[in-house]
């Protein structure tokens, strides 16, 4: 596995581009998104569980029904959600994009971010579109990642190639997320790529397994929010052998989406709304997978626990609460907690008590950008890791008054 360039467009046959139509009023920022296979793809996504959903999954949802697509297009700006036409405005967005680039409306992944419940203005988007079908270029992956960003304050992308079948299989990806980011699928917009050959089967058995250890594991804010996808298309062009049940060739693929998509996690965590740093969390030897996934959620989720890292305040006792009020069945006086950085690393709690240590070290520790909680529960073979990020007074600036 080797770390490319080209973010969506570095798989053969894909381009990508972005620009201002019009739906934001700040027309320094990109608002309008296309991504073009220049061959038909098989196609598969995963979708929020949020019961309010935008309508672009409507749309997205019935299209891709039959495992194909070619294109997809995004607006930022507007969500798209909650709308009475949030349908017939979604539908149409395909129609326009079809339109201008020869292909059937129902090969298109739509999707939307931005305000809940604001009508969308068509008309730039009408506009807009007819201006991106032609600046399609292996460069305009940039602009895309751009174009798709809400409060996101960094542009998400990556890339990777490795040799499946004798042949170079490349997978490209770009997501946002910076806010409303909660797990239960998939925390944010995801839009992955790639030339190889897989059918749509499997390729939805990839992605599934992919975001349970992935997207689901991240969590800026608690809210999970109503347009959540990741989707993926792949359009074969790398002609290695099809990758059409499970085996070494399944599992080279999926250890390269899994890779894509921890990098996507952590990039999301960390440039969370107001946040100041990342703060990972790793759970090992408990009773079983699901267990440390809900422990590791609990803690990076805890607000207590957020704002201590915020204040870089080592008050493991938070750690140890958000621990003990998660769901399942295990023991307290077992565990211990080492908190990390890149200045050291030093141990805060033994057997579920305290043990001493020296503060003023642990603040230089958590004074860092990327903080890493490991808690070891000595019960069994259970590891997971989630990502999260600092509870700041930024985010209820940005929160505040994000509508108006």
């Amino acid at each position: 596995m080797k770390k490319i360039t080209g973010g969506v467009t570095a798989p053969k046959g894909f381009t990508a581009a972005g620009i201002h139509c019009g739906i934001r009023n700040n027309q320094t920022k990109k608002d309008l998104a296309l991504l073009y296979s220049e061959v038909p793809c098989n196609a598969a996504a995963v979708y929020t569980q949020n019961k309010v959903y935008g309508a672009p999954i409507t749309v997205t949802k019935a299209n891709i029904a039959d495992g194909m697509a070619q294109v997809m297009i995004c607006n930022s700006g507007n969500a798209n959600t909650c709308n009475a036409d949030g349908v017939e405005k979604a539908e149409m967005m395909c129609e326009m994009t079809a339109k201008a680039l020869g292909i059937s409306p129902k090969d298109i992944i739509v999707a939307s971010t931005g305000v809940i419940g604001m009508t969308l203005n068509i008309e730039p988007i009408a506009s807009g579109i007819p201006k991106l079908a032609p600046i399609l270029s292996k460069e305009g992956h940039a602009d895309a990642v751009e174009a798709i960003m809400t409060t996101d304050t960094k542009p998400k992308e990556e890339a990777y190639e490795i040799e499946i079948g004798g042949k170079t299989v490349s997978i490209g990806a770009m997501a946002k997320g910076s806010g409303m980011i909660h797990p239960n699928m998939a925390t944010m917009l995801g839009f992955l790529t790639t030339d190889c050959a897989i059918t749509t089967p499997m390729l939805q058995k990839a992605l599934k397994l992919a975001v349970d250890d992935t997207f689901n594991m991240v969590s800026v804010d608690g809210d999970t929010s109503t347009n959540d996808m990741v989707s993926i298309m792949a359009n074969g062009l790398a002609e290695n052998p099809v990758i059409d049940s499970e085996g070494a060739d399944f599992d080279a693929f999926l250890l390269v989406v899994k890779e894509i998509c921890t990098s996507m996690a952590k990039k999301i965590a960390g440039d969370g709304e107001g946040a100041t740093k990342l703060v990972e969390c790793s759970v090992h030897h408990a009773p079983d997978t699901k267990l440390a996934k809900a422990i590791s959620k609990s803690i990076i989720t805890s607000s207590l626990t957020k704002a201590a890292m915020f204040g870089a305040d080592a008050n493991w006792g938070r750690i140890l609460c958000a621990i003990g009020y998660t769901e399942g069945d295990f023991a307290v006086d077992t565990i211990s907690v080492t908190i990390s950085s890149p200045k050291g690393e030093i141990l805060v709690c033994e057997k579920g008590a305290g043990v001493p240590f020296n503060e003023d070290k642990a603040k230089e520790i958590l004074l860092q950008e990327e903080i890493h909680i490991d808690v070891d529960m000595q019960q069994g073979d259970g590891e997971a890791t989630a990502w999260g990020c600092d509870l700041t007074y930024d985010y209820v600036k940005i929160n505040g008054d994000y509508r108006t």
